[in-house]
């Protein structure tokens, strides 16, 4: 940790929207930091609508050169999109960058935070188009609780993208099979996918809540190959896939050459022999009545 430089907390309210009835005022971020002094500096009046906190810290390098970084938080806002005014003003001089708890869609205008070093994206609406910038400072991505549901190709794109990434968390995410998010997963499931993961991502040092072990990355080099999983892609699924409504008449489970009526005939090895000996009715049934 550093010495805090500058902290500033920025609120906007929408000229556009008229407060609702029994609105309340959002809480303070920071004790010590009167919201309303902002309102008064900028002349608007009600309730804010949104913070934006900007911190500046002063840090030491290993190199012990004191070096200025650069904390942006705006959660909690409901956005679709990481906001132009913020990639353009605060893009390149963050290095941590947190918007959890909104609404985002895509990752559009990440490529201004160039030299981000830590992104929390916890509790959004992001899905398997998610991509980012390359960025080889990047050392800890959190994406907890989204709908993330293609392992094989996010991995894919954070190796290529982000290939110094050491902190990783999917925790809620339809691809982590966790038995927090879903019961029907068990901790042989889990131990696969963190196999999969961690054989893909070399550099992970964390995983999800749980630190990488020499004994699980060896092993993830033995069998990660092996622990990925296989789904059809939509184009080869049928049209009824669970057979819900499906059309009798086209359903037949005989082979194919019998369904015109002429039978060829079938053979094979029976998985049972059923002999009879054990059926409850034999009980009844002596030598004398056969």
């Amino acid at each position: 940790m550093g010495n805090v430089l500058r902290c500033l907390v920025l609120c906007y309210r929408d000229e556009g929207k008229k407060p609702e009835e029994g609105e309340k005022r959002l809480a303070n971020p920071l004790p010590g930091i009167e919201s309303g002094s902002c309102r008064k500096r900028t002349g608007m009046s009600g309730p804010p609508t949104s913070h934006l906190l900007v911190v500046t810290v002063k840090a030491k390098s290993e190199s012990g050169l004191f070096l200025l970084r650069t904390e942006l938080v705006y959660v909690g806002q409901d956005c679709k999109s990481i906001p132009r005014i913020l990639a353009n003003k605060y893009g390149e001089s963050t290095t941590r960058l947190d918007m959890s708890f909104n609404a985002l869609l895509s990752l559009q205008g990440i490529e201004k935070f160039c030299n981000l070093e830590e992104l929390v994206l916890d509790n959004n609406q992001l899905g398997d188009t998610i991509r980012l910038a390359y960025n080889p400072y990047l050392r800890a991505l959190s994406l907890n609780k989204n709908k993330i549901s293609d392992l094989e190709g996010l991995v894919e794109m954070l190796s290529e993208r982000v290939p110094n990434l050491e902190y990783l968390s999917l925790h809620g995410n339809p691809a982590c099979p966790s038995q927090l998010s879903n019961r029907d997963h068990n901790e042989a499931d889990y131990q696969r996918y963190r196999y999969y993961v961690l054989f893909r991502l070399r550099k992970l040092k964390f995983l999800d809540s749980r630190m990488v072990t020499d004994e699980e990355r060896y092993e993830a080099s033995r069998v990660g190959p092996y622990t990925k999983v296989i789904r059809p892609s939509p184009s080869q699924l049928p049209d009824d896939a669970d057979g819900v409504g499906q059309d009798e008449s086209r359903y037949s489970p005989l082979p194919p050459s019998t369904r015109d009526g002429q039978h060829a005939g079938a053979y094979g090895t029976r998985r049972t022999n059923y002999l009879g000996k054990h059926s409850e009715g034999n009980r009844f049934i002596y030598n004398k009545d056969l």
